[in-house]
């Protein structure tokens, strides 16, 4: 699934095509995805593009009269092309300008989403959000408050929304690595020092992802689709049993919360 990053720089690759432009014509070949894709969302016809903002994994496409919700899911991709470009297997969703371009959302598994907020209103799965990782509202003191008396691992507790959005399985392992602290640890038993170390690398992590996503932004015009995880350099994800680059033991495995969980026990207390 694209973690945070990667529906960043989704957001970042189609506002520039979005903004300011009216939509004519939301098409919609299949309704039956992670939750059937509502009728109201042919409301934003003949409506200009307000903002396009990014909650959680959510992309938010803001008109006058409310607001599409996209989540990308599993395997979901978002192209903007001609209007014209002949429909593929799996292209679910075109959100047509007048521009005569078009965003197309494709998506094989169907995990992705459509959504319609109306103005005013909410939806289930935005309320209870813990804040945004690279905002001054996510800082060591919130995670320190909120770790006190949990005995689960600290990975699932800084992958828990409800105390901060977007950290995911691939960023949250390079944070817990960047910041010493051993991924299996109970939260409520590490220091206001640590987790202090450990906020700094959870936004350093997430901002490296961002801003190596950027120079993919091209694709977003081109009819092969968007970029998926960057090339970067990991330190412990998907290296079982390779060497720790800091200490040289070989790095370890575990499944914590059903999420594959890699570590080096030298580096990592």
């Amino acid at each position: 699934m694209p973690e945070l990053p990667e529906v960043e720089v989704s957001r970042l690759g189609v506002s520039p095509h979005l903004l300011g432009n009216k939509i004519s014509r939301v098409i919609v070949r299949e309704r039956r995805m992670r939750w059937p894709i509502p009728e109201e969302v042919s409301c934003v016809e003949g409506h200009i593009v307000k903002a396009v903002k990014r909650r959680a994994k959510y992309l938010l496409i803001e008109t006058d009269v409310g607001t599409l919700i996209l989540h990308l899911g599993m395997s979901g991709k978002l192209r903007v092309i001609d209007a014209q470009t002949p429909v593929i297997k799996h292209d679910h969703v075109d959100i047509v300008l007048e521009t005569g371009k078009c965003l197309r959302f494709n998506d094989p598994r169907r995990f992705g989403a459509l959504l319609w907020q109306a103005p005013n209103t909410s939806l289930s799965m935005l309320e209870n959000l813990g804040p945004e990782p690279l905002t001054d509202e996510f800082d060591d003191k919130r995670l320190f408050t909120l770790s006190r008396n949990r005995k689960g691992p600290v990975k699932n507790f800084i992958m828990d929304n409800a105390i901060v959005v977007g950290v995911g399985n691939i960023y949250a392992n390079e944070a817990l690595f960047l910041a010493g602290i051993d991924p299996r640890r109970p939260a409520g038993k590490i220091s206001a020092e640590r987790y202090k170390r450990l906020t700094q690398t959870i936004k350093q992590v997430l901002a490296k992802a961002i801003e190596q996503g950027g120079t993919t932004l091209k694709d977003f015009a081109q009819t092969d689709g968007k970029p998926g995880y960057f090339a970067q350099h990991l330190n412990v994800y998907g290296r079982k049993g390779e060497a720790c680059e800091v200490c040289g033991k070989a790095i370890e495995s575990k499944v914590i919360g059903q999420r594959n969980t890699f570590f080096c026990t030298q580096c990592q207390r």
